[in-house]
């Protein structure tokens, strides 16, 4: 920064009345940046003559001792301060560690067959009777096969165990039939998740298929003629219960 008896003042009509290129060549003399707009030059001058004025040597010496020890005070209170922290810590660590030991292990929670599969569970079981009958549903939409092929099989599996509905879907011979079996294995995975209940607990209570959307293609034909191609879907649903097994 220029020395203050260096410094030029301001002419009679301020800084405004200057252009540009002096407010720049002042700017450079004083060693600060020349960038900018007029503006900014000439409140980056207004502000170095607040400056050089206000500030001697001997007024900043004056004002720098005070700063020094006000800071070295803070450091020093800081310090103390962490201290106090660190042993509030290490005593609330030691008293937690002594209701610990206090406490009796914790008993081992039974679950019933078929949770080993499903891995931890995220939610409880509702509560329910041993004699309550639980249902269970899955469906599935928009499946690429008609309706009427699709019953052809739901007509095999409805009222069987799930162990057996699943042994006729793997053997069964229509292509819809490995549909039908997602759909089931689906349905067990909910009464597991939700009942903790295996397939051997469970029988299929209905099983039926709605007509869904049916999309419409074209093909071309002789004699320029067009044939409709109508490419059907179905809505599948599962339900499965506890009740009529034994149970």
């Amino acid at each position: 920064m220029t020395p203050p008896d260096q410094v030029n003042p301001p002419p009679e009509g301020g800084w405004e009345s200057l252009k540009v290129d002096e407010l720049k060549a002042e700017l450079e003399a004083r060693g600060l940046p020349k960038s900018g707009k007029k503006e900014e030059l000439i409140a980056r001058l207004a502000d170095d003559d607040v400056a050089q004025a206000g500030t001697t040597p001997d007024a900043a010496a004056e004002t720098a001792a005070p700063e020094v020890a006000t800071s070295e005070a803070a450091q020093k209170a800081s310090e103390d301060a962490a201290a106090a922290a660190d042993a509030d810590e290490a005593a609330a660590e030691k008293a937690g560690a002594e209701d610990a030991a206090d406490e009796e292990p914790a008993k081992p929670s039974r679950r019933r067959r078929g949770s080993a599969e499903t891995g931890a569970r995220t939610r409880k079981a509702p509560a329910r009777s041993p004699d309550e009958a639980v249902l269970v549903r899955a469906r599935a939409r928009y499946v690429r096969s008609a309706p009427r092929k699709a019953r052809l099989v739901m007509n095999h599996i409805r009222g069987k165990r799930v162990e057996q509905a699943q042994a006729i879907l793997q053997h069964a011979p229509r292509a819809v039939s490995g549909d039908i079996l997602k759909l089931l294995n689906s349905a067990v995975a909910n009464a597991e998740s939700a009942y903790e209940l295996g397939p051997d607990e469970l029988t299929v209570r209905r099983a039926f298929v709605d007509e869904g959307p049916t999309i419409k293609r074209f093909r071309p034909r002789a004699l320029g003629r067009a044939t409709k191609i109508n490419k059907r879907t179905s809505h599948m649903t599962i339900e499965l219960t506890t009740d009529g097994n034994g149970r």
